[in-house]
């Protein structure tokens, strides 16, 4: 069963069975100290509008709302240290867990993981580069987060290799027409787009997930039928990537319009939407 639960994630976990879930990830709020927002907005044809689109065409914009959540915490480890204590009771014993945070957080939380799993169970710190938004003139623009991958044990974990989506090289010329006909196995600097202002993909929820990237990680690091599971879920991502990977999902926000955007991107796959107060048959309407 597929299942989404409107609810404290620290009220759920401890009644998911110990070693349910064969691949965990979260993307957690990454103490910014400042509010997320997402602006959702419209165009239409105006000869008097407010933009100048293709070929001098005027287009007058069209608000229709905003998502947002704050991300400030006194204390973001303490926060984060029982929830990721019982990550690694619930990941099965070949399950794969991980974490994507932004760099003002990633080596106070590469220590926490070590301590709660163990150094030799750290496998790989991957970088998600992309190369869009704001440049700052003081400073070196920001465009990567950082994601940490480790196992419940480096002696049996899921790597499917031959799941693993082929990328261009950029050097096709020395590769050899066969090989760059084929494409090359990403590094650990995985180079992707955000998720594009206007398509199909948006859902309009703040920090909202390329599922290329859970796509990659759902097929690599999960077999099908596995579980799961995201206690950060935001717009669903890691659901939609599972559910249509043929996994199944569980996924946990306390935030209403998170569980609202996420009944209905993924009502294709018949999720049960539930309260952490066992409330049953909610009304999603935000």
């Amino acid at each position: 069963m597929n299942r989404i639960v409107l609810g404290d994630n620290m009220d759920v976990l401890p009644s998911i069975e110990t070693g349910a879930a064969a691949l965990i990830y979260i993307d957690p709020p990454f103490n910014t100290g400042k509010e997320q927002r997402r602006e959702r907005l419209r165009t239409v044809r105006d000869e008097h509008g407010d933009r100048t689109g293709f070929q001098g065409k005027r287009y007058r914009t069209v608000r229709l709302g905003a998502q947002s959540f704050g991300d400030l915490f006194d204390d973001f480890l303490s926060f984060l240290e029982p929830r990721l204590a019982e990550a690694h009771r619930i990941l099965s014993p070949a399950g794969s867990f991980f974490l994507h945070i932004d760099y003002r957080e990633a080596h106070y939380c590469k220590v926490l993981l070590d301590a709660l799993f163990g150094r030799e169970c750290f496998m790989n710190e991957i970088i998600w580069a992309y190369d869009y938004g704001g440049r700052p003139k003081t400073r070196w623009p920001a465009k990567h987060d950082t994601l940490l991958w480790y196992v419940k044990d480096p002696a049996r974990y899921t790597f499917n290799r031959d799941a693993i989506d082929r990328v261009p090289y950029m050097a096709p010329n020395l590769a050899g027409t066969e090989k760059a006909a084929l494409g090359k196995v990403p590094t650990d600097v995985w180079w992707q787009t955000i998720v594009p202002t206007v398509g199909r993909e948006r859902t309009g929820y703040p920090t909202q997930k390329p599922i290329a990237i859970l796509n990659r990680i759902v097929r690599v690091h999960s077999d099908p039928g596995d579980l799961v599971l995201d206690f950060f879920a935001g717009s669903g991502t890691t659901g939609e990537a599972a559910a249509r990977n043929g996994r199944r999902y569980f996924l946990i926000d306390s935030n209403p319009e998170a569980v609202h955007v996420m009944a209905e991107r993924l009502a294709f796959s018949e999720p049960e939407v539930v309260s952490s107060t066992g409330t049953d048959g909610m009304d999603l309407s935000c």
